[in-house]
């Protein structure tokens, strides 16, 4: 439960706030578990608060600052997040569905199993963050950073990843069906075991990629760069390659049954083993 005191102090106002937070800069605020619904925290200094558990459902968040705060359990819902900072927060848990999040800062945060549906995270910052078993379906994350994030199991379902950068991401066991890739950068990224059905990935760069045993049936590829890319017995069926760069990647055991190919620059790739089709027209 809150602190009766921090809680007061919190809702006293922004100056009250930052009087007693200077003043007392080895205080870390308990304002767990606490009914913030609708509040206007704008710009507030919240990091390494206690936020575990606490209501800020639809609350004014921008610009607030939640810098290794703890809000695990959260609810956040519909909350107005842009340009906040939450660098190495804890939201493992927590309720972002419906949040604009738009521009903000999650560099280093842990996510695990947190609900990110429907949410806005157009540019924000995920670099290392940990969003393993997450819940990003139809979010949007557009030019958002997600290099050397951890994304095992997450689900991006429908999600937009359009311009992305997901360089060294982790992504295996991962949900990707349907997503909007176009452009997104996903240079060595790991994707063993994902679901990439009918995922639009045209012009994405994957060189060095990993996508054995990856799902990537009636996925469009169209002038992708797969070149020394890992698709040890992915499954292509229907898939659309054309134009695509498959420069001496490794098809071994690939299902490229009824793929479009036509284009496709397959200049030393190891295709043994490769269910092949007589399939190439557009």
């Amino acid at each position: 439960m809150a602190n009766t005191e921090h809680l007061a102090l919190l809702k006293s106002g922004a100056i009250k706030w930052i009087e007693w937070r200077s003043k007392n800069p080895h205080i870390e605020p308990d304002i767990s578990a606490a009914n913030l619904q609708g509040e206007n925290l704008r710009g507030r200094n919240l990091s390494q608060v206690n936020l575990r558990g606490a209501d800020l459902s639809n609350a004014l968040l921008i610009l607030a600052n939640f810098e290794a705060a703890n809000l695990s359990t959260a609810d956040l819902t519909l909350a107005l997040l842009v340009e906040a900072n939450l660098i190495a927060a804890n939201l493992s848990l927590a309720n972002f569905r419906g949040a604009n999040l738009k521009g903000a800062m999650l560099k280093e945060a842990t996510l695990i199993g947190t609900n990110l549906r429907s949410v806005n995270l157009i540019n924000a910052d995920l670099e290392h963050a940990n969003l393993m078993g997450a819940d990003l379906s139809a979010a949007n994350l557009k030019a958002a950073d997600l290099s050397a994030a951890k994304l095992v199991q997450a689900n991006f379902r429908e999600a937009n990843l359009t311009d992305a950068h997901l360089g060294y991401g982790d992504f295996s066991y991962a949900n990707l069906s349907s997503a909007e890739l176009i452009g997104a950068y996903l240079y060595k990224a790991n994707l063993t075991q994902a679901n990439l059905d009918e995922a639009h990935l045209s012009k994405a760069y994957l060189l060095g990629a990993n996508l054995s045993d990856s799902q990537l049936t009636k996925a469009d590829l169209r002038w992708t760069n797969l070149t020394k890319a890992n698709l040890t017995g992915a499954n292509l069926s229907n898939a659309n390659l054309r134009g695509a760069n498959l420069y001496k990647a490794n098809l071994t055991g690939a299902n490229l049954s009824n793929t479009n190919l036509r284009g496709a620059n397959l200049h030393q790739a190891n295709i043994q083993d490769a269910i092949l089709s007589d399939r190439i027209e557009s």
